[in-house]
């Protein structure tokens, strides 16, 4: 069976392979363009790196610590940065604040993406539906204003009530708390896409709703998720911070950038590099995210690809 060739405007024959290399082409377009655009944005490009060197520390932390988060060293308390054996430092106890910091930036990362996971699973499929079916709307804005009158520090105050304080009751608590946020984005995207001329036409010609939110609609709305998760996790890492220094977050001897800051209190002025450092790390953990995730953005606007 012969193969026939698609035709060009002008009625001529174009060889397979042409058509292919034509489509490849206008697949790679977005993320081409989608590079070049970071490129063109120097904080988002520093903000890129900085995100990506969070990341190996977080998951690296136990080979690139020198000693146990939890190990003291009772004949050394209280040494300032810069000491043989302790680059940051110890606090009270004799811990190494380095490696007690590179434990927490591992557990904060962790929060903040069990915190994206869950407000992603829950938030984004609730936010596609109310935006599609308007009866289904009324009922999911309601479900979102009562979750919006229970702040994530109650939730936590109730998970650690039943279960105990933890890191996954302190994602729980934290992942709850963005859900109505995700709902919102998704249901707004919903609304615009739903208009375009394509989506119009896939219901002219009897397209069914799981097609058409599967196949059109979300694959569109992507993007937008993919922005509200990096703002999504540098609040989830403070949240982190506030539930351990409050005690319904990671419990001691767990090593969290909240304990070590509210442990330090009792002795800032005596040795204020142990609240420092902490602080810096949530700062700098926070800093790269909302960089990147402000770059990001504006990739992926749509206004932006015409510039």
């Amino acid at each position: 069976m012969s193969t026939k060739s698609p035709l060009t405007g002008s009625g001529q024959a174009v060889p397979p392979s042409t058509a292919a290399v034509a489509v490849g082409s206008s697949l790679g377009s977005d993320r081409g363009r989608l590079w070049r655009s970071l490129r063109r944005n120097p904080l988002g490009l520093a903000g890129g790196v900085l995100l990506l060197l969070v990341l190996l520390v977080a998951l690296f932390a136990p080979l690139l610590a020198p000693y146990d988060p939890a190990e003291v060293h009772f004949d050394t308390p209280f040494q300032v940065p810069g000491t043989v054996g302790f680059a940051l430092g110890t606090d009270d106890l004799g811990r190494d604040i380095y490696s007690r910091i590179l434990y927490g930036t591992q557990a904060s990362v962790q929060v903040g993406l069990l915190s994206v996971a869950l407000a992603v699973v829950i938030g984004a499929p609730l936010g596609l539906l109310a935006g599609y079916w308007r009866w289904l709307d009324g009922i999911v804005s309601r479900l979102t204003d009562v979750m919006l009158a229970f702040p994530f520090l109650i939730i936590a105050v109730g998970l650690a009530a039943i279960n105990g304080a933890s890191l996954g009751n302190a994602a729980i608590a934290l992942g709850i708390a963005q859900i109505p946020t995700m709902i919102r984005v998704v249901r707004a995207e919903t609304f615009r896409v739903k208009e375009l001329d394509y989506v119009l036409s896939a219901q002219a010609m009897s397209a069914g709703p799981t097609r058409i939110l599967g196949g059109h609609i979300l694959p569109n709305i992507v993007s937008a998720i993919i922005v509200q998760a990096t703002v999504i996790i540098p609040v989830a890492v403070i949240g982190e911070a506030i539930l351990s220094f409050l005690g319904l977050g990671i419990q001691p001897p767990g090593s969290s950038l909240g304990i070590m800051l509210s442990d330090a209190q009792q002795y800032i002025f005596r040795a204020p590099s142990a609240a420092v450092f902490p602080g810096l790390a949530i700062m700098v953990i926070c800093l790269a995210f909302n960089l990147f995730g402000d770059a990001l953005r504006d990739a992926l606007d749509p206004s932006s690809a015409r510039k």
